[in-house]
């Protein structure tokens, strides 16, 4: 289970059996979610995360988003 990194209490990961649409998994202690990373952001799964931390976590994403999209190429391979 690749981290990509960790914020603000938020541990951005992928799973080593990903699949496509491009997405990053983010977990702190109140539980975790699933964010598609392109086109655009957007909440696919949430399972215990607060409003405040789903919004945090989204903007981090946005902010990294070359940092993930090159980390899920070098573990994942090139998405087409």
């Amino acid at each position: 289970m690749p981290e990509v990194f960790r914020m603000f209490g938020i541990r951005f990961f992928f799973f080593a059996n990903e699949h496509l649409p491009i997405h990053i998994h983010v977990q702190n202690a109140d539980g975790r979610a699933k964010f598609q990373v392109l086109p655009k952001v957007k909440l696919l799964v949430n399972k215990g995360l607060k409003p405040s931390d789903i919004k945090i976590a989204e903007a981090l994403i946005e902010e990294n988003k070359i940092i993930i999209l090159k980390a899920w190429e070098a573990f994942h391979g090139k998405a087409e």
